[in-house]
């Protein structure tokens, strides 16, 4: 039993990391507007619509390309919650590519295994709808987090992918709170 489960975890790993991104597109140089309309999975089952399922208040997305950014991602979070910005703040884990949409339920349950219970709710992977999110924010730098910001409306109004930066996340947390 603990081969089969070896030889899935490799598989699941060597896809995610291979599949992510197979080709560079720079963010778009207008970097505000409508979110792309896509299907969401939260980890804790509930497929969801983004950007409708956050609106009426706003929300921070951390978009990850690649397994590698999760680490991005953690350092985000942790700036975010320290920072206490008012805001929704969601995880989405974009896979691009038919294969990763075929084992997404071995995908999720591989990032449910290291994500505690309680933050699944937090977490909403993306598969079919990947090119959408690269189309609208780009995928340039896939090792870090695209860091985006949706006002309670569900649009566009700010983006960063250079890594976390705590001066970043300041800047972040006074246009949130300009947000009213």
């Amino acid at each position: 039993m603990l081969k089969i489960i070896h030889v899935v975890v490799t598989v699941v790993a060597t896809v995610f990391i291979t599949s992510g991104c197979s080709s560079t597109l720079v963010p778009p140089s207008q970097k505000e507007g409508a979110f792309p309309q896509v299907t969401a999975t939260r980890l804790s089952g509930e497929k969801i619509i983004l950007p409708d399922a956050l609106k009426g208040a706003p929300a921070i997305l951390l978009v990850g390309y690649q397994q590698r950014t999760q680490f991005d991602i953690d350092r985000w979070l942790l700036g975010l919650l320290d920072a206490g910005i008012k805001a929704q703040i969601i995880e989405i884990p974009t896979i691009e590519g038919m294969i990763p949409g075929a084992l997404s339920e071995v995908i999720d349950n591989g990032m449910r295994s290291g994500i505690p219970k309680e933050d699944w709710y937090s977490v909403a992977t993306v598969y079919e709808d990947a090119d959408k999110i690269i189309k609208a924010i780009g995928n340039e730098r896939p090792q870090s987090a695209h860091v985006v910001l949706l006002n309670s409306a569900g649009e566009i109004i700010w983006t960063y992918y250079d890594g976390y930066s705590p001066r970043v996340v300041r800047e972040l947390r006074d246009k949130v709170n300009s947000l009213g």
